[in-house]
């Protein structure tokens, strides 16, 4: 009935060591997240966070836009086109005095360089916050067991599409747009706010259009899919999280652009 010693010993050393799993390298989970983006959230919660790829592609992207648009647009003419397509900044700076008016000129124009200049900062300071909002969400709404660390790799590869929409962007650019009409908060033609005027358009409608935006919407969908793998719940837990808090966001901007109006 019982095996002797060195039978059970024999045993214990015929079994097969487990092998341990070799993650993903980050070129391999970027391109998964667009060919089986599957594989890059499952790699995500096996361990391997690693995040700074996506955020190194993103950032020189980003730095290619911003080049094109300072030398073919101009970063004054970006500030003055912002000033003109928002009716209340307009007469606000036509109601200030001569030096009021370069003083914000100048203001605007460093803040606007600064937001193009500190982007990997501002890139990684967004992803914590919504890290942090999507766990809480995710783990005590739907029971999940998401880190802080996972969801915040998810969330760099999940927005990987964005550069696609700043490149659009470029190309738009490259290809003679008219510096009076580049608009900084919409510059790709990737959603239906794109195809309106933005000065004669009730406000809230360009809000609603602008946030019908298909690379937002692709996002979207990447970062409800990995936020589902890290966390172990159903996919569908998933997208109501990040549609819902996505939802909630639209509202709250269309309803600004209302009382904005």
């Amino acid at each position: 009935m019982f095996l002797a010693k060195g039978e059970f010993m024999s045993d214990m050393e015929v079994q097969p060591a487990a092998e341990p799993t070799v993650g993903l390298s980050q070129w391999q989970r970027v391109a998964d997240t667009f060919a089986a983006t599957s594989k890059t959230f499952e790699d995500i919660k096996r361990g391997n966070k690693s995040w700074w790829m996506p955020l190194l592609i993103m950032a020189v992207v980003g730095y290619i836009l911003f080049a094109v648009i300072y030398s073919m647009i101009g970063m004054q003419q970006v500030v003055d086109n912002q000033i003109r397509l928002d009716p209340k900044a307009t007469e606000r700076m036509a109601q200030a005095t001569p030096e009021q008016r370069e003083m914000g000129a100048k203001i605007s124009l460093y803040i606007t360089e600064g937001v193009f200049i500190a982007s990997p900062v501002m890139l990684m300071l967004v992803a914590a916050v919504v890290s942090v909002v999507l766990m809480g969400t995710i783990n005590f709404v739907f029971g999940g067991k998401a880190t802080f660390g996972s969801v915040f790799a998810v969330w760099f590869y999940a927005m990987l599409p964005s550069i696609f929409k700043s490149l659009l962007g470029v190309v738009v650019i490259l290809a003679g747009m008219a510096p009076e009409s580049f608009n900084i908060k919409n510059f790709a033609p990737t959603n239906l706010g794109a195809f309106l005027d933005p000065v004669e358009t009730n406000k809230a409608l360009y809000a609603l259009a602008t946030s019908m935006d298909a690379i937002t919407i692709w996002t979207l969908v990447l970062m409800s899919m990995g936020i589902a793998t890290v966390a172990g719940v159903k996919r569908g837990s998933g997208y109501i999280a990040v549609f819902g808090w996505w939802a909630v966001i639209v509202l709250l901007g269309v309803a600004t652009a209302a009382i904005r109006g």
